[in-house]
């Protein structure tokens, strides 16, 4: 635990700094339930089922249950300390700020790289409809209009993800209704399929469950987002407490059961749950009339609505630790409540990320992939570490902060860490997933010694 001369700054939001609070609960809200519907589920789930078959269901349940109680540690410790850096500044407050910085910096990168990725994907979708029109263009589009939005004001943000979140739901809904009432035979045109593509239940064995199971655990990546966003909202606590409480039935509904829906209807080799992605592929097998087409749109607009949540945060997470002396101040420049450098900055560095895809495929952007493919299971350490120490902190101090109180602590958060460790042991043993552990690692090993010199020097000022 960090001593007096080395503990973090009070972070900007409670200091009273100039952060807009122009989110809504509306927007909290559908952020939250949106949020939680990502690029990640309609577009990498396909290379998951292909993988675990069936079992992927399995995958995607113990995942789950991982990722819940992540959202409820960092849920408790963001109603107690509301900041836009989030994980960070728990991190920070908890550990000392060369966890801050570390934690930080490579969610920084995370966010920059996977808003270039995100535009790629959509500019894919994009110039299939529009035949002959480059791709880079398209995410040049996509970046400016984000940008711009990110510029203007933080409600128009909130109303970008409200309208991108009810659409998802909306969609994801459908195709929850449409599935349950043609595996029960009773959606005109279709058969009961039975249990016939669900015979093979673990097709490539322990083995490929395991890649499942890696594939689902980053799928889960966005939920974050909603706990940055609180801090600008009318009521932070309230919000975190709300988006916390929901997020069990949210990811049983819209992950695992659409996830069983899929692998009930379709067989779990066909080449198109890969090529098309599992939601269309369902839809075309089902014989649903532009259907296909119109969860090709949704699909869009998940990697949209993710741009735009990834310009955000990416963002907002540097505004806070530069505020709290982790960075270069250019970067919490404020003009009309949004740090808009720190705005241009993300959505620069994204871009750059695409044009390396075409310049440099096969090396610099490949290293660059590789170093963020498990930064989230490092922010997940963060987490649970920061709420192991500062949930005695806070009942000893300020117990009425405790609004959203982790389950069954200290024994939960205990298996959560150990689920985390697990995973790491499960991607050192798949050569696909071994190089990203590593480079991962030497990247947040390398920002962490850079963290501790500062705050070494800082400590003898």
């Amino acid at each position: 635990m960090p001593d007096s001369s080395t503990t973090t700054q009070t972070p900007p939001e409670e200091r009273g700094a100039s952060l807009s609070h122009g989110l809504k609960q509306r927007h909290l809200s559908m952020i939250a339930l949106g949020g939680v519907i990502g690029a990640g589920l309609f577009v990498g789930s396909g290379a998951g089922i292909a993988a675990a078959g069936p079992s992927i269901v399995i995958a995607y349940t113990v995942s789950g249950l991982l990722v819940m109680l992540v959202m409820r540690m960092l849920g408790e410790m963001s109603a107690a300390y509301p900041s836009s850096g989030s994980f960070s500044a728990h991190a920070e407050r908890a550990i000392g700020p060369w966890a801050g910085f570390a934690a930080g910096w490579s969610f920084w990168i995370l966010l920059c790289t996977a808003v270039g990725l995100e535009g790629i994907g959509a500019a894919h979708i994009v110039s299939g409809w529009v035949p002959g029109t480059p791709e880079w263009a398209w995410v040049a589009l996509f970046m400016l209009v984000f940008c711009g939005t990110n510029l203007a004001a933080v409600k128009n943000f909130g109303e970008f993800e409200f309208w991108f979140a009810a659409l998802k739901v909306g969609a994801i809904s459908l195709f929850l209704v449409l599935g349950v009432l043609a595996i029960a035979g009773v959606l005109p045109g279709t058969h009961a399929p039975g249990t016939s593509n669900l015979s093979d239940f673990l097709p490539h064995g322990s083995n490929g469950l395991i890649i499942g199971l890696l594939a689902s655990v980053f799928a889960y990546g966005g939920l974050e987002t909603v706990t940055i966003a609180a801090a600008e909202s009318q009521d932070p606590v309230r919000g975190v407490a709300s988006a916390v409480r929901t997020a069990m039935w949210r990811i049983a509904l819209f992950y695992i059961g659409s996830m069983a829906v899929v692998v009930t209807l379709v067989p779990w080799n066909s080449a198109e749950v890969v090529s098309k992605g599992p939601y269309v592929a369902t839809l075309d097998h089902l014989g649903i009339p532009g259907a296909g087409r119109l969860m090709n749109v949704v699909v869009l607009v998940a990697l949209l609505s993710a741009m735009n949540a990834n310009i955000y945060g990416s963002s907002r997470i540097a505004f806070s630790l530069v505020e709290r002396g982790q960075g270069p101040r250019l970067l919490a420049r404020l003009s009309g409540g949004v740090p808009r450098i720190a705005v241009l900055t993300s959505c620069v560095l994204g871009f750059v990320c695409v044009l390396l895809s075409y310049w440099r495929p096969n090396d610099v952007f490949k290293w660059l992939l590789n170093m963020i493919g498990a930064v989230i299971l490092v922010v997940w350490i963060f987490i649970a570490v920061s709420q192991l120490l500062l949930r005695r902190r806070v009942e000893r101090e300020s117990p009425e902060k405790l609004v959203v109180r982790m389950w069954a602590f200290p024994v939960l958060t205990w298996v959560a860490l150990a689920g985390m460790a697990t995973i790491f042991v499960l991607m050192a043993r798949e050569a696909d997933t071994r190089m990203q552990l590593y480079s991962t690692g030497a990247m947040t090993l390398a920002l962490a010694a850079v963290g501790y010199l500062r705050q070494r020097a800082r400590a003898k000022r």
